[in-house]
């Protein structure tokens, strides 16, 4: 078994990250920690956080809350006020290129630009996520009906992509083609960015909480099957037609949480029980990394070099496992 170094944050785990090389957890009792060398917080949020997701363009993490604060954490531990809109909560935050940062409230999804510009864009129904496509500042956002694509800077009104029911994630596929959205029911659904061809990927038996994205981005990966489903996008119609891989299948837990390793074609998966498994795709061969825990595994993250996996738990259990021991 890898070494595991073990903390309890007393509260749900909304997010485990690496910055640089340590490990950092964004709580939902309004903290963010950095457990190793000492157990350094930073209280964000009053009232609470309500999300917190990795910037993918630097290091740092981005966090929201119920105090209508969206800030920046660093490394060392410091805090960078990036937007506060009053009594507002903040339900969803992303990183973009060129230091762009994006956030969502209500029916509003605002875009923070590189030069510090706030730019506000309305839509009809409430703005569950926000996501940037990896080249160029185009932006993304998930709501009841479907999901919006729109040019913040511009000031131009979103594009609506339509599929009825309501779409709760979104994100862009790694090369660019593609936009995924989670659902309320047991669902993804995808569109091909270049034509607006629909993707629909189904037979879930629960609600996909997690994904993540291979290191080539040829899988998207996803949570809520008692396996860990992946998607191809290798090829020019995504997923349609083609069935899916699925690892690490366990006929009496779901699985939670997903990451894919950075490197390799690999990845760790988290399950309700709190156990841990790595498993490679070629083969679909497996190793414990643990033996389970008090309440279902929430957040997986690697670091830069995938030797060390942090993950959180919704009853605030979380840890770094060591995979060299």
């Amino acid at each position: 078994m890898p070494s595991i170094a073990s903390y309890d944050f007393g509260d749900f785990v909304e997010t485990a990250v690496f910055l640089k090389d340590q490990a950092v957890f964004a709580v939902a009792d309004g903290t963010v920690r950095f457990p190793a060398g000492g157990d350094r917080t930073v209280e964000a949020h009053a009232g609470g956080l309500l999300t917190a997701r990795l910037d993918r363009y630097a290091p740092r993490l981005l966090t929201g809350g119920e105090d209508g604060r969206v800030l920046a954490i660093a490394a060392d531990g410091a805090v960078e006020e990036l937007a506060s809109i009053g009594r507002k909560w903040i339900d969803a935050v992303a990183g973009g290129p060129k230091n762009t940062v994006g956030f969502a409230s209500g029916k509003t999804a605002y875009v923070r630009l590189g030069a510090g510009d706030l730019k506000e864009i309305r839509h009809e129904r409430t703005v569950e996520d926000i996501a940037f496509a990896p080249k160029g500042v185009r932006a993304a956002t998930a709501h009841y009906d479907g999901a919006s694509m729109f040019f913040p800077a511009t000031g131009a009104a979103p594009a609506t992509l339509e599929w009825k029911g309501a779409h709760l994630g979104v994100d862009f596929s790694p090369d660019g083609r593609f936009l995924v959205t989670t659902m309320q029911e047991n669902a993804l659904h995808g569109w091909r960015i270049e034509d607006g061809k629909h993707m629909r990927m189904t037979g879930y038996p629960s609600k996909v909480k997690d994904w993540s994205w291979s290191a080539k981005g040829k899988f998207l990966a996803t949570s809520g099957a008692p396996a860990a489903i992946l998607w191809p996008f290798s090829g020019k119609d995504g997923p349609m037609g083609k069935a899916p891989l699925e690892l690490g299948t366990r006929g009496d837990t779901m699985v939670t949480a997903v990451a894919c390793h950075p490197a390799e074609d690999m990845m760790a998966i988290g399950y309700g029980d709190g156990m841990v498994l790595a498993v490679r795709f070629a083969d679909a061969k497996e190793a414990l990394l643990r033996r389970g825990g008090a309440s279902p595994v929430r957040t997986l993250a690697w670091d830069a070099k995938g030797e060390r996996l942090a993950f959180g738990s919704e009853g605030g259990e979380a840890g770094i496992i060591d995979i060299a021991g």
